[in-house]
């Protein structure tokens, strides 16, 4: 039996403290720990941009050369702030049930892919959301219990599909709630269950 399987609430617990042993904790990360939905919510469509510009952006691309690719798409929301305001409006007014329209509807964000799409609603919703990137696809690969899983075996970490996200996010949806229900809890979301991923290994 592997640790995904295992659910050992103390090695869980530990998984996720190594996440914050490996990020840099800064004001930024700490923000995005943080974020309240109601004032993304709140913002004026100005502020959403600046937020996605300078917060969310930064924190998500991390490597240089692929934000500033990123920055440049969203630029373009600039001559067309008034698509943004609808988009915006679109984020809290989907069905959080529904993982497909949640992706589409970030990913209608210049800049943002399924990968970027699902880091922006796992900091939004994260009781619904987790991220879904290269370093989760790549931890996953790691565990016996997905040794058969066809599925997951086929998703190539660097070009994540729309399709391949939507199943991610429902992997770590069903882990969250098999942990709290075996440590009768509701301390486990998917956006924590992402963290643990991105970490594991490392």
């Amino acid at each position: 039996m592997d640790f995904w399987d295992g659910n050992s609430q103390a090695d869980w617990l530990l998984a996720e403290g190594h996440y914050w042993d490996l990020v840099k904790e800064t004001d930024l990360e700490r923000r995005m720990e943080a974020l309240c939905s109601q004032e993304v919510k709140n913002m004026n469509t100005e502020e959403f941009f600046d937020f996605l510009f300078y917060e969310y952006f930064v924190w998500k691309y991390t490597a240089k050369n692929r934000l500033a690719t990123a920055r440049k798409q969203l630029q373009k929301h600039r001559d067309t702030l008034s698509e943004l305001k609808a988009i915006q409006k679109a984020l809290f007014s989907f069905d959080l049930n529904d993982s497909g329209q949640g992706l589409r509807t970030a990913m209608r964000i210049k800049g943002l892919g399924p990968a970027g799409a699902s880091g922006l609603l796992a900091i939004l919703f994260p009781q619904y959301f987790g991220t879904v990137d290269q370093f989760v696809v790549k931890s996953l690969a790691q565990f016996e219990f997905f040794a058969a899983d066809l599925t997951l075996q086929k998703i190539k970490p660097d070009s994540i599909s729309e399709e391949d996200a939507v199943y991610l996010i429902e992997l770590l949806k069903r882990k969250a709630r098999e942990l709290n229900r075996i440590h009768h809890t509701d301390y486990w979301t998917p956006r924590r269950i992402d963290k643990v991923l991105w970490a594991w290994g490392r």
